[in-house]
């Protein structure tokens, strides 16, 4: 059953937001007001899905976990009816992240949710969990390091003020280990000292990293973290927080118990304990990796990072400005060029919006960023550029990117030049897939456009559509001085058969 901690039913309006977390093992949802920069929770609202426990060696769903995750979705939809485009930001996680594109289960999920859902890296879900923990703690200049165990991945952060630094995510959490390592339902001393080693060995790779990381405060979040705090904290271990000998405490009282049915720890919820021998040795293999003698624990989580992230972008905060300008400063591109193709792709853009109906605000915003981004492959090897750039993008952490907005980037900058990519749209969601063929169509004519690299914007072009059918009128006898470009026109409507579009020029 849905659990529902407050419940304040206003009329949604610009000021209030809501952010939705699928997690591996429970799906959540916050609603907050929005107030000169500060944010008021107004409604929560949790379920215990457990996505992970139905993920299959095949990377689809069990039936009865996809018709669970579906019905607690459309709970959330209808607490989420009315609220405008983009007001709400839902992102899915570990267990999404596996999900084989084909099963069609993130379009189910919009579909019940009536919003979109990022699918998130795992680096980008530790930057987002990082700022809202940021954000919930008070002000400091303090080295943080911030843990956070989820249903199928842990993330592990270090930063400062509201900036992460290092960031890493897990392919462990509290339902994949407690289904490899307690399966049976027992709990023995063997079992778990196993099940600490695997969560040893995941962190091995970078614990010299984060040991060298000089962070001053360990914090922990999310509800493993504070399902763990909550009990020792309940039976006396430990007064505030997570202390090493507490957890040690903790873990002997677990093979105390020896099943997983006659745990009885005060504090502990009975829905927490199928997981919970799993989250905790999870958490002892943190604390002995990374040498943490003290553990704070934050209210604050992905959830509220979701939230913080949301109003940075309606003040021009967006961290995805910043992530390809350092993208564009890294692979050395030519930005006067990039500015010129950008200028007049969003002049094609705006001629041709409503005819092809490019309505959501960040059409725009994602034909910019693959103007500025369309040759970043060329640091690569001049020959194929485009695909070396696709790939990069398609495959790189970007911070403040979804997954979805990564393979539409990628989309676009491979198909800016040469053969139209049209198996590629295909391969994006349903939803993306005639915007991004598109906005692909009016970048490759930008750089047409400038394929000799004048320094002269070319805003004279006058662009007409009806459906699939696009004319572009130069001004007279432009294209009779410009034979070149006019050769490429004729070549360009050749290709652009095969993306369905009939060009026309004159």
């Amino acid at each position: 059953m849905p659990e529902v901690l407050t419940e304040i039913n206003e009329l949604p309006s610009h000021d209030i937001v809501a952010a939705v977390d699928l997690g591996s093992n429970s799906f959540h949802m916050i609603v907050a007001r929005l107030d000169e920069g500060h944010m008021r929770i107004t409604d929560r609202i949790r379920e215990v899905v457990r996505l992970g426990e139905g993920l299959t060696p095949e990377k689809t769903l069990t039936p009865e976990v996809s018709e669970r995750a579906l019905s607690c979705l459309e709970r959330f939809g209808q607490r989420l009816r009315g609220f405008a485009p983009g007001s709400v930001r839902a992102v899915g996680t570990n267990t999404l992240r596996q999900l084989r594109p084909e099963t069609g289960f993130v379009e189910r999920a919009e579909l019940a949710l009536g919003h979109p859902i990022d699918v998130i890296a795992g680096r980008e879900e530790a930057r987002l969990i990082y700022l809202g923990v940021a954000h919930g703690l008070a002000a400091g200049t303090e080295r943080r390091l911030v843990v956070d165990i989820g249903g199928g991945s842990t993330e592990i952060i270090v930063g400062q003020g509201f900036s992460s630094r290092l960031r890493e995510s897990l392919h462990l959490g509290c339902v994949s280990l407690s289904r490899q390592a307690f399966a049976d339902g027992r709990i023995t001393a063997k079992a778990m000292q196993k099940a600490e080693l695997a969560g040893a060995l995941e962190v091995r790779p970078v614990r010299e990293l984060f040991r060298r990381a000089r962070w001053q405060q360990a914090v922990g979040c999310s509800g493993t973290i504070r399902a763990i705090a909550a009990v020792v904290n309940a039976e006396g271990w430990c007064d505030n927080g997570i202390s090493a000998e507490s957890l040690a405490q903790l873990s002997a009282a677990l093979t105390d118990a020896g099943r997983v049915a006659t745990i009885n720890l005060k504090g502990l919820p009975e829905e927490r304990k199928p997981v919970f021998a799993g989250g905790v040795a999870i958490l002892r293999a943190v604390f002995e990796a990374l040498g943490i003698t003290h553990m704070q624990v934050s209210d604050y989580a992905l959830r509220e990072g979701l939230i913080y992230e949301m109003m940075g972008r309606s003040q021009h905060e967006d961290v995805r400005e910043r992530t390809v300008a350092t993208l564009c400063q890294q692979f050395q591109t030519d930005l006067a060029h990039a500015r010129r193709v950008e200028a007049t792709a969003l002049g094609i853009y705006q001629q041709l919006a409503a005819p092809w109906d490019l309505n959501h605000p960040e059409h725009p915003q994602m034909l910019t960023w693959a103007a500025r981004l369309h040759e970043i492959g060329v640091m690569v090897a001049h020959s194929q550029y485009q695909k070396h750039g696709a790939y990069l993008l398609r495959n790189a952490d970007l911070a403040g990117f979804s997954r979805q907005e990564q393979m539409v980037l990628a989309a676009l900058v491979l198909g800016h030049r040469r053969k139209f990519p049209m198996q590629e749209f295909l391969n994006l969601p349903k939803a993306e897939q005639n915007s991004a063929r598109h906005l692909c169509v009016i970048l490759r004519l930008a750089v047409l456009l400038h394929r000799g690299r004048s320094a002269v914007n070319k805003h004279f072009l006058n662009v007409t559509a009806d459906s699939e059918r696009l004319a572009l009128c130069f001004p007279n006898e432009w294209l009779a001085r410009h034979p070149l470009t006019q050769l490429e026109l004729e070549q360009e409507a050749e290709r652009l058969a095969t993306a369905k579009i009939i060009l026309t020029f004159c």
